[in-house]
């Protein structure tokens, strides 16, 4: 199961305040512990809303919204992308996290759909474009 796992943002982390080398430290041991215990498939910090844009949708319309974003706690100050056996243990491991942010913080764990979670609909033809796809995007990476 993989698991989508965000770092809510804070109006520090939205006025553009980097980490101090002690949170650094203490991250990059997590996320050591996370990679030799083969949990971690990606992870990164996200500018603020300010450096950001989002696009709405209303039928063919397209209308582009320049940040920043007023809802702070509805933003995302980073990720990580884990490979875990189930939601029980992605929580565990949030759990052992050092506090992302100064003060009160909130980590949100999201289970990511995998091509079995669409039924009968996700026909074989589109499983094997989406294997073909995959593939393209793991070549890349190398």
């Amino acid at each position: 199961m993989r698991f989508m796992i965000l770092i809510k943002a804070d109006k520090n982390t939205e006025a553009g305040a980097l980490p101090d080398e002690k949170l650094l430290t203490e991250m990059g041991k997590f996320n050591e512990e996370l990679v030799k215990a083969g949990i971690m498939l990606a992870g990164e910090g996200l500018h603020p809303s300010s450096k950001g844009a989002r696009v709405r949708f209303s039928g063919t319309r397209r209308t582009v919204v320049d940040g920043p974003f007023a809802e702070t706690k509805e933003l995302i100050a980073g990720f990580w992308l884990w490979q875990v056996k189930s939601k029980e243990e992605a929580i565990e491991w949030v759990k052992r996290c050092p506090n992302p942010l100064a003060g009160e913080s909130e980590i949100e764990i999201r289970q990511v759909f995998e091509a079995s979670d669409f039924g009968a609909e996700f026909t074989p033809e589109l499983r094997e474009a989406e294997e073909r796809m995959r593939d393209q995007i793991a070549n890349y990476s190398k």
